[in-house]
């Protein structure tokens, strides 16, 4: 009967909880740390304001916003950068994968490795872009979408779930029906 008593239930809750806390906090610090670099430091200026703004309304401590400022501005740092993977998913679906990234050329094979055990290729620059609009400089949404069968429409949920897992990735937009 182990396992069936209130504080294990609270603890396995508690753990999930906090795990998706600690994987969007990671992605919120690596957001406002490349906008920092790119911003100085200077918290007036509006992508800064507006990543900071995001990882309060998350309820992100102020500790950790103002440390990742410090280690974006500071020389010692890693140098982060910001990344954009055009990709067609199983059935032709179009998917546009924006990350984060302090190494790229671990995060490119780490991505083309997901991508081939579940029927994805790595697209040009501008093969997959078309087929989205960017909207407010920050967000992409379906100029057209395509309709896939239940099998592929399986496989692409497999590949999604495993993108999103990646510490790396932001976002994920695709143009599935």
């Amino acid at each position: 009967m182990a396992g069936h008593n209130k504080w294990s239930q609270i603890k396995r809750q508690k753990g999930a909880e906090d795990g998706k806390k600690s994987k969007l906090f990671g992605i919120l610090a690596k957001t406002i740390s490349v906008e920092a670099k790119k911003a100085n430091g200077d918290r007036n200026l509006p992508g800064l304001r507006t990543a900071i703004e995001k990882a309060r309304t998350a309820n992100m401590p102020n500790e950790n916003i103002d440390r990742a400022i410090k280690n974006a501005t500071d020389k010692g740092g890693a140098e982060l950068q910001e990344v954009l993977y055009e990709v067609y998913g199983p059935g032709g679906v179009a998917i546009l994968i924006e990350g984060i990234t302090d190494n790229n050329n671990r995060t490119n094979q780490e991505i083309k490795h997901l991508l081939a055990e579940h029927g994805g290729n790595l697209a040009t620059p501008g093969s997959v872009t078309w087929a989205f609009k960017k909207i407010n400089n920050t967000d992409w949404t379906a100029e057209m979408t395509t309709e896939v069968g239940t099998e592929d429409r399986e496989k692409i949920n497999i590949l999604l779930e495993e993108l999103e897992s990646h510490e790396d990735i932001k976002k994920i937009v695709t143009n599935l029906a």
